[in-house]
């Protein structure tokens, strides 16, 4: 089963190997690496192994990361959705998009997208978000989306904050949001 999930301004559809090419382009991005990969410029093996890994993770656990347009465009301009992290592995909430459309809202409407779709439709008791500590932009996302300061600690000699909001305290908003059900097994939608 695929979701697909609109929001106001943004169709978020999980990423396949067809984004490769956008994906690839957007993650090795400098301002987008910067906080992403710690600065480093990933290959495109490991951005292919990134969506596959995000494919399995549909499939076993319901939820992945989904590539983020602009309502009734093609051109991917974002990501967003969960990721696990760490070791032992969590599963967390991560979002990036491309530098031109930084400081517009998107981030935080795909947060709340996914924070909303993680307790509706993936049945999570609570998510997790992390940024290293100086990503002021991306811990203000977390803010705007309703999740609070859970901790601070050193990952990999790295400074992190972690933001946490549980099931018992989300209440969705009133935005825009509409989540299709397609099973490419059988060619029908749904939409809830």
């Amino acid at each position: 089963m695929i979701f697909i999930i609109k929001t106001s301004r943004l169709s978020l559809q999980p990423l396949g190997l067809d984004d490769l090419d956008s994906i690839y382009a957007l993650w090795t991005h400098p301002g987008v690496r910067r906080f992403l990969f710690d600065d480093q410029i990933i290959s495109r093996e490991q951005a292919a192994a990134e969506i596959n890994d995000s494919i399995d993770r549909f499939e076993t656990h319901g939820c992945g990361l989904w590539g983020a347009r602009l309502r009734e465009d093609v051109e991917l301009i974002g990501f967003c959705g969960f990721r696990f992290f760490h070791d032992p592995p969590q599963h967390q909430l991560l979002y990036g998009f491309h530098p031109c459309h930084w400081s517009k809202g998107f981030a935080t409407e795909a947060a709340r997208a996914m924070i909303r779709f993680g307790f509706e439709q993936a049945g999570l008791d609570f998510v997790i978000a992390s940024a290293d500590a100086p990503n002021s932009a991306s811990l203000a996302v977390m803010e705007r989306a309703g999740m609070s300061f859970d901790r601070r600690e050193t990952v990999n000699e790295m400074d992190t904050v972690y933001y946490r909001l549980d099931r018992r305290d989300f209440t969705p908003d009133t935005a825009f949001y509409e989540v299709s059900h397609f099973d490419p097994g059988n060619n029908s939608r749904e939409t809830s």
